[in-house]
C-alpha cells in the first residue's frame, strides 16, 4: 500500500502550512525530498523505515502540498537557510529537537544547510545524489551547462521560465523526469499523479524557479560565508549517488564531501540513475540499515 500506516497531515510553522507524512515509532527520522517532487518520492522506502523509526516525510516550501511564498527579488524567502529552518520548527512542533536526516537533491541542499546552521539537531546525515552547490558552480564547464541546463533556465528572472513551463505542465515534467515512457516505470502511479498535480500548480513552479533562483544568488553568498568562516557538518555523512548518473561520472563525492564535512565520511554508488529511493529502494535501504543510529 502506499505510505501504509503513515498519517497525511499539515502542520504550521512561523512562516507558513506545511503538508507532510509521518508514521513509525522509534527515533526521528526526517526525510526531505528532490525535484520536481514531493515527500511521495519515499513511499519505496519510508514504511520500511518506520519499523525503527518516527518518519516524517514533508513538502519542501515552494513544493507540493507546503507554503509557497511570492516571488522577491532577492529571492530571501527560498534561500537554503529559510527551507532549513523549516524543518526544524516542523520537528520541533512533532516533538523531536534532534533528529536524523535523509534528503536527494534540493532537499539535501537544504539539508546541508540545516546541518550548518544547526548542528545541535542533526544527529546524522545521509545526502543523496549532489555535491555542495557551491561546488557545481565553480566546477561547471560545458558538460555541467548541458547536463544541468535546467539550473540556469528556472534560475531566469520571474516570471519568464514559469510562463513557459505552465503551457503544458505535464510535457515539462515529462522532458525533465523521464522523456520516454518506458524509464518512468519506477514512478508509483499514486507518487507520479501527486508530482503532477503539483506541477499542475503555477504557485508550485513559481516556487520552484524561486527555489533555483536562490540557489544563484543568497545560497552562493551562504555557501561561500560558511566555507570561509571554516564551517563544516558536525555529525557522521553517508553519500549515495546513482551509478547511472552523472555525479560519479563528473566528481569524485567523496572526496569534495571530505572537505565540508568535520567527521565521518562514507559513501557509495547504488544500482540507479537520479531518482535512487525509487529506482533502488532496497539499495537504498541497505545502506541506510548500516549508517542510521
Amino acid at each position: 500500500m502506499f505510505f501504509d500506516g503513515f498519517k497525511l497531515t499539515n502542520i504550521r510553522v512561523r512562516d507558513g502550512i506545511m503538508r507532510l507524512r509521518h508514521g513509525g515509532s522509534g527515533p526521528p527520522l526526517l526525510l526531505l525530498h528532490g525535484n520536481p517532487q514531493t515527500h511521495a518520492m519515499w513511499h519505496k522506502v519510508a514504511p520500511a523505515l518506520a519499523r525503527r523509526y518516527t518518519v516524517v516525510c514533508p513538502d519542501l516550501r515552494g513544493y507540493g502540498g507546503s507554503h509557497k511564498p511570492p516571488a522577491t527579488p532577492d529571492h530571501a524567502p527560498y534561500a537554503k537557510r529559510e527551507m532549513a529552518r523549516d524543518m526544524v520548527e516542523l520537528m520541533a512542533e512533532l516533538g523531536f529537537t534532534q533528529f536524523q536526516v535523509v534528503a536527494h537533491d534540493r532537499g539535501a541542499r537544504v539539508a546541508h544547510r540545516l546541518a550548518l546552521d544547526h548542528p545541535q539537531a542533526v544527529q546524522r546525515l545521509a545526502l543523496l545524489d549532489i555535491v555542495p552547490t557551491i561546488e557545481h558552480f565553480e566546477r561547471a564547464d560545458m558538460a555541467f551547462g548541458l547536463g544541468y541546463y535546467h539550473w540556469f533556465w528556472f534560475a531566469q528572472p520571474h516570471p519568464f521560465p514559469e510562463m513557459l513551463i505552465n503551457k503544458a505542465p505535464e510535457e515539462w515534467f515529462f522532458a525533465h523526469t523521464a522523456r520516454e515512457p518506458k524509464d518512468r516505470d519506477f514512478f508509483a502511479p499514486e507518487a507520479l499523479a501527486d508530482y503532477l498535480e503539483a506541477a499542475r500548480n503555477p504557485e508550485m513552479i513559481r516556487g520552484m524557479c524561486e527555489d533555483y533562483r536562490a540557489a544563484t544568488t543568497v545560497d552562493v553568498v551562504h555557501d561561500g560565508v560558511s566555507r570561509a568562516a571554516g564551517e563544516k557538518i558536525a555529525c557522521p555523512l553517508l553519500v549515495l549517488w546513482g551509478a547511472k548518473g552523472k555525479i560519479g561520472v563528473w566528481y569524485d563525492p567523496l572526496a569534495i564531501w571530505r572537505r565540508y564535512a568535520a567527521g565521518d565520511v562514507s559513501g557509495h554508488d547504488v544500482p540507479s540513475g537520479h531518482y535512487l529511493a525509487e529506482e533502488a529502494p532496497d539499495a537504498v535501504l541497505e545502506a541506510l540499515g548500516g549508517f542510521l543510529d
